[in-house]
């Protein structure tokens, strides 16, 4: 851990890095896989490079803005947990006007790529607004916040999939819902490593709110995402190596849940676990490529 010495010694723009998580990329490309397993199913396989990179920059300035508005939310309570006590907002090492200023600026780089999209999208956009705003204080409120977390993921897959087609279809919909349970299952492991403190704070997780049956929910979750990814495949005709990909996630998955099932884990599986999703989630991004040309 940083002493706060060594934070003040640290360069601004690395503390802003920070600040927007850039230091850990896992977490942006998790929220970038669902936008292009749209993108690229829409487009079959062969979406605009001008709206890929709108994709792509558009959900790193829409996670850094998310990132920040809950650390803004969430700056008196991450001092007291372990995992997140040396943001900077949490450690002081960066004030409050200057937290709400990049979150503005990042806002409104999202704003300005968002006018590149169509009407639809663009209005896509502006519906996910309020709800990665509000997403923080869900967990003040909300026993389940992760599915408040999983449908602010969902409207990348809206956005990027109307982007290419100007409507909203059962694929798209079968897409959402994939990316919904996918992510009530990963942020679930995710928010496993955290329990203890957030028992202790009184503060609400879907690890805390399943309990015990923690790792049966994850592994519903999981399962429904291979079902409606696997319904989306025969839907839309994908090819065989979006099946084989389909297959080794499952396999990745079925791993996980088994593992989860164990006693006494250490924290860090947990945020293992949540790293080998990214990995898994650019696999099946890789078959539904080649499945879609």
């Amino acid at each position: 851990m940083l002493t706060t010495p060594e934070r003040n010694q640290e360069p601004m723009w690395f503390v802003i890095i920070r600040l927007l998580r850039w230091h850990k990329p896992e977490g942006r490309l998790i929220l970038m896989i669902p936008a292009l397993w749209a993108v690229f199913l829409a487009a079959s396989g062969k979406p605009p490079l001008p709206l890929v990179g709108v994709i792509v920059l558009g959900t790193l300035a829409t996670s850094a803005a998310g990132c920040v508005v809950n650390d803004l939310w969430d700056r008196n309570i991450d001092p007291q947990v372990e995992r997140t006590r040396d943001r900077p907002i949490a450690s002081r090492t960066l004030s409050v006007k200057v937290g709400i200023v990049v979150a503005i600026v990042a806002m409104a780089c999202a704003a300005v790529l968002a006018f590149y999209l169509n009407a639809l999208s663009f209005w896509l956009c502006v519906a996910a607004v309020p709800v990665i705003l509000l997403y923080p204080g869900a967990k003040r409120v909300f026993p389940v916040p992760q599915l408040v977390l999983s449908i602010a993921w969902g409207f990348g897959v809206l956005i990027s999939w109307s982007a290419v087609t100007h409507n909203l279809s059962l694929p798209t919909w079968l897409l959402w819902g994939a990316t919904v349970l996918w992510t009530l299952g990963f942020d679930t492991i995710y928010a496993m490593s955290d329990r203890e403190d957030d028992r202790r704070i009184g503060v609400n997780s879907s690890a805390l709110f399943f309990g015990d049956f923690a790792p049966v929910a994850i592994g519903i979750f999981l399962a429904g995402t291979i079902f409606l990814l696997g319904w989306l495949g025969l839907v839309i005709h994908l090819r065989s190596t979006f099946w084989i990909s389909l297959v080794i996630a499952t396999v990745a998955w079925v791993w996980q849940y088994t593992r989860l099932r164990q006693q006494n884990l250490p924290n860090s599986a947990y945020g293992d676990m949540f790293r080998q999703n990214v990995w898994i989630g650019f696999l099946v991004l890789a078959g539904m490529i080649a499945g879609s040309l």
